[in-house]
């Protein structure tokens, strides 16, 4: 069974939401690591780029496959997890700790309502 920590909020797409503030951490689920297999290479934006909800803000490429990164929420960039440039394997170590992607300044936090709690996404990934 995969790990969803109930404090997050989650997508459709895998990408969960971690909110402090008007500040949002995004990273891909325990579940999408997973499903990718190791993570090779991230293509992430820049600080201060602008992404509505649903938006793609970059790719991660794992030895799979190359998928999109989908923002869950609306906002402008305000940190990338450049660790990831040297390390792109700590998104499946630690896909809720050291593996987050960005940071965020939330727009429009009225968004997260329409994400998943943990238990809304447990249920959503055994479905898949």
């Amino acid at each position: 069974m995969a790990n969803v920590p109930k404090e997050l909020k989650y997508s459709e797409e895998h990408e969960w939401v971690r909110v402090d503030g008007d500040n949002a951490t995004i990273g891909i689920t325990d579940y999408a690591q997973g499903e990718l297999g190791d993570v090779v290479f991230l293509e992430l934006p820049e600080p201060g780029e602008e992404f509505k909800q649903g938006d793609s803000f970059g790719s991660i490429e794992a030895v799979k496959t190359v998928a999109d990164l989908y923002s869950p929420v609306s906002g402008a960039v305000t940190e990338v997890n450049e660790a990831l440039d040297d390390a792109p394997e700590k998104v499946n170590e630690s896909p809720y700790g050291d593996g987050w992607l960005i940071k965020l300044e939330l727009t429009d936090s009225t968004e997260l309502d329409g994400l998943m709690d943990a238990e809304a996404y447990a249920q959503h990934i055994e479905q898949e």
